[in-house]
């Protein structure tokens, strides 16, 4: 599962890299221990509300990590309702429609994953590219009216079954996508996006043990995500 990520690159940064065109405008800090029902920066593309207009147009929100369906009676469903798994997208009630129109690309620096020790300890690894550039997970968002009328926007990470040298630490991971398939994975009006599902590749990822401080999700901080061996700890695993 993907239960932790850092996300810490500022608005404008997230605006260039991902070539987006309606800007909300919203701000969120560094996270650099982004969990489950925070607000979280997410790319998707919508037709604008306006008349006349027909083609979808890409867009940078903040929304809740946590995906509420909008058949749910109360949002409490999203806390358990944080990952998707990619083998059953298409199935799952929570999921189907979603699926079908409502993807997105949720940004990080990279993820964290806990792997167990001799000691029966479990050390977090931050995984991320080694050439420190951003990952764009593959995500789903959803709508869900509350009693009084407002609208609340929530999404879900997919997850893969991890290969190579990070399924020693997990057997799922983030499933990512490429920026060449942005465009269709983002499309809304593509409704059957299963060819752009595709397995998890560790190519240019690298796995380093962290401080246990991400543990606890009130610690938050560029620290989280500087491997031990920076201060004379041991040297990664991989």
């Amino acid at each position: 599962m993907c239960g932790r990520y850092a996300s810490a690159r500022n608005r404008h940064d997230l605006l260039e890299e991902f070539e987006v065109e309606l800007d909300s405008e919203e701000e969120i800090e560094p996270d650099y221990n982004v969990a489950p029902t925070k607000d979280v920066y997410a790319v998707m593309s919508r037709v604008p509300k306006v008349e006349g207009a027909t083609q979808p147009v890409r867009q940078l929100r903040v929304i809740r990590w946590g995906l509420v369906p909008s058949w749910a009676k109360d949002p409490s469903i999203g806390s358990r309702l944080i990952n998707a798994r990619m083998e059953t997208l298409a199935d799952k009630p929570a999921f189907r429609k979603a699926f079908a129109s409502r993807r997105c690309l949720l940004p990080a620096d990279g993820y964290f994953e806990w792997m167990p020790t001799p000691d029966k300890k479990k050390q977090p690894y931050f995984i991320h590219p080694a050439d420190g550039g951003v990952l764009a997970m593959a995500g789903l968002y959803e709508f869900w009216k509350d009693p009084d009328g407002e609208w609340l926007c929530t999404c879900t990470v997919i997850t893969t079954a991890a290969e190579d040298h990070l399924g020693e630490i997990h057997d799922r991971t983030p499933m990512c996508i490429e920026k060449d398939h942005w465009t269709d994975w983002l499309d809304p009006r593509i409704t059957d996006a299963s060819e752009l599902l595709v397995p998890a590749s560790a190519a240019g990822l690298v796995a380093e043990p962290v401080s246990m401080a991400v543990n606890n999700v009130r610690n938050n901080g560029p620290e989280l995500i500087h491997p031990l061996q920076d201060t004379g700890d041991p040297s990664p695993l991989f």
